[in-house]
């Protein structure tokens, strides 16, 4: 049998499926929604398109102008006509094109989306070679199997190793933020999306003829696949991972020894009395309060300390969450960057660590844009009054409910 007719096998079964991989509307407008604000008619670039459902998405709910990306012809020309049925057809260019290979410059792109593609590169190289593709606010979307349990069983570990070698999400968050990025929102994938993959292929696997040249092999591994996600699907999953590039501008790193005056000074110079920066030198003598390696500060040009967050711990209902506070910008350095470079690197850091909640009492008009929304929709209040749009949450990772509840600060707070 030729690799050809084992080709040929493999896209009779895909050809007319809804999908190419695990996925649903509602999980790509999730994604969506977690990238923020896009320019009115934004850039897109979907790479691994195939039959473009997130590109006719893209295009219809978020106005954009998306090129798709795929070296299967036949799924440009399934998308083409999809694209002029919806009446898209003006915002919708279809390129038969290699994704480690892009003909675009740099900075083309306001969001490159990647669902269930990321592993034909690899999700490092994906990283670096898309990263250049972004405008300096641009976002990037992918998703990527991998590892929902810390010890795999044999069984599984040995299927996916001859397929795509599996990482854990916390590894590939690391990655991503070694990779210099900020690390936005992340979106487990739900058993349903996998159904909306598997559920049409099944059906088409049943029907397939196996004495066509290649196909016997093709519904053996199709049947192999299917078979590994009904007996393991609890050990692995697809995570969407919603990026977008640091601020080259502004170094940001955890705090050392020698920062610990120089951060003082920050806070007492951004606001009108030293209580800020008397908080962080109390809490720094707390030891049920710090959390080591969740001091960050943002470097000026010149080494100096432009910018400084702080998260340590908190509780809701006896419950360990994360207080952002307090968070301060040399005035020499407002309202260029600094602030949002070190929340984004404080809040990167306690993703890595396992931190789950992030509670923040600040400007409703200036967290948002991380992702923050009301503490109350969550059932969390804090023990004092404030107005209830100050008062505010991120869900960093994991699924299920978030627990509610009062809010108690560290007694440095006084509150």
């Amino acid at each position: 049998m030729s690799d050809n007719a084992l080709h040929t096998a493999f896209f009779t079964l895909h050809h007319g499926l809804p999908r190419q991989g695990p996925g649903s509307d509602a999980t790509t407008r999730r994604l969506l929604a977690l990238g923020g604000p896009l320019p009115e008619r934004p850039r897109v670039l979907d790479l691994g398109c195939g039959p473009g459902r997130s590109a006719l998405l893209l295009a219809a709910e978020a106005g954009a102008e998306v090129t798709a990306v795929d070296l299967h012809q036949p799924f440009l020309d399934e998308l083409r006509q999809a694209a002029e049925a919806l009446g898209l057809g003006d915002r919708v260019v279809t390129l038969d094109a290699d994704m480690g290979e892009l003909p675009f410059p740099d900075g083309s792109f306001d969001l490159v989306w990647a669902e269930s593609s990321a592993y034909v590169l690899g999700f490092d190289t994906a990283l670096r070679s898309w990263r250049r593709l972004l405008t300096p606010t641009g976002t990037l979307v992918l998703t990527e199997c991998e590892w929902t349990v810390d010890e795999p069983s044999p069984e599984a570990r040995a299927f996916w190793d001859g397929h795509y070698a599996l990482r854990t999400g916390r590894a590939n968050t690391a990655a991503a933020v070694e990779g210099g990025y900020h690390v936005l929102g992340t979106v487990p994938q739900p058993e349903s999306d996998w159904d909306e993959y598997y559920g049409p292929l099944a059906e088409r696997a049943d029907a397939a003829d196996p004495s066509a040249p290649g196909m016997a092999e093709a519904l053996a591994a199709t049947r192999a696949e299917l078979a590994m996600r009904r007996d393991h699907g609890g050990e692995y999953g697809y995570a969407g991972y919603v990026l977008r590039p640091a601020d080259t501008r502004w170094r940001t790193r955890p705090e050392t020894a020698a920062d610990v005056r120089a951060v003082w000074d920050v806070h007492a110079t951004a606001f009108e009395t030293r209580a800020e920066a008397d908080l962080v030198d109390a809490l720094r003598e707390d030891a049920d309060a710090w959390l080591p390696g969740l001091s960050f500060v943002a470097e000026a040009p010149d080494g100096s300390v432009a910018a400084h967050a702080l998260i340590t711990r908190c509780h809701v209902d006896g419950v360990p969450a994360a207080a952002l506070a307090p968070v301060a910008v040399a005035p020499a350095y407002q309202r260029q960057g600094a602030g949002e470079a070190v929340v984004r690197a404080v809040l990167d850091a306690a993703r890595l660590r396992g931190e789950r909640l992030v509670l923040v009492l600040g400007h409703p008009e200036y967290y948002p844009r991380f992702g923050f929304e009301r503490a109350s929709a969550y059932g969390i209040k804090p023990s004092f009054e404030v107005p209830d749009e100050a008062m505010m949450a991120l869900v960093l990772a994991g699924s299920g409910p978030v627990p509610p509840g009062t809010l108690r600060y560290p007694a440095a707070f006084g509150v």
